[in-house]
Formats: C-alpha cells, structure tokens, sequence
C-alpha cells in the first residue's frame, strides 16, 4: 500500500487546505475573546453573528484540535509507511470534514455567500473542504479495498 501520486496530491491538498483552519483556530482556542479571533470567527466586524455562533466556532476548534487534526497527521504517518490504518485514519478525518463542511456549507450561505462572491465560497471558504474530504474518503476506501490508482 505505497503511496502512490494520487495519494501525495490528497495529502498535500489536505495539509494546505487545514493549515490557515487550524491556525484560526489555535488562536481562537488561545485567546478565545481577543479582538482578532472575534474578527476571525465574526468577520470584518459584521454583528450579524451572535454568540450561539461564536460557541460554535469554539466548540469546532476543540473538536479539531482534539479529532480532526489527530486523525490527519497519524492517517498520513500511517498512509507515508504504506499501512492499511494509515488510510482508515486518512479516510476517518476526510469523513468528519466532508460531515461537518456539508453543514456549513448550508449553514453560512446566507451570510458569507453574498459578501465573499461564489467563487471564494465555493472553493476556499467551504468548497475545498467539502471537495477534499469527498475525494479523500473515496480515495482511502478503495486503497483499503486493495485498488491502486
């Protein structure tokens, strides 16, 4: 269970696509009320937020930190030294993100959509997750499933 291109693509396009995330949120769960995890988390100092919505941000950051993040670093040691729980905990962190990102996805629309544009809503700001977690767990499911691509 080498990895194989298509495996290094998926790695890198989950590091790149989690690094500004979890940066956000490494500040967010440092500093929780500063004035630039609200500016993260709200947004160019828009009031339409309320602090259901910034709970949730928060809670999120936690479960990433102690799930999400966890599960894509053992998954890409595992996936790195050709193992087949490397892949089950690649496929294991690409689910929770396509899980959670389909939510928001619907979730946010109404708010980030109209002052982002489609094409940063549909890519960066929600689309890549959603894109990546899909092909990831995909992807591990068929490498776990003995198919080589």
């Amino acid at each position: 269970m080498e990895p194989t291109i298509v495996t290094w693509v998926l790695m890198v396009w989950g590091a790149i696509t989690l690094a500004p995330l979890t940066a956000v949120q490494l500040a967010l769960l440092s500093s929780p009320h500063s004035a630039r995890s609200k500016e993260w988390v709200i947004g160019k100092g828009e009031d339409w937020r309320d602090r259901s919505h910034f709970r949730f941000a928060l809670g999120a950051a936690w479960a990433d930190w102690l799930l999400v993040i966890p599960l894509f670093v053992a998954g890409v040691v595992g996936v790195l030294r050709g193992e087949a729980w490397g892949y089950v905990l690649f496929g294991a962190a690409a689910t929770i993100s396509l899980y959670i990102n389909i939510i928001l996805w619907f979730m946010e629309k109404e708010y980030v959509y109209p002052s982002r544009g489609p094409l940063k809503y549909f890519t960066y700001y929600w689309g890549f997750f959603v894109y990546w977690g899909a092909l990831a767990l995909a992807y591990s499911a068929l490498r776990v499933s003995g198919i080589e691509l």
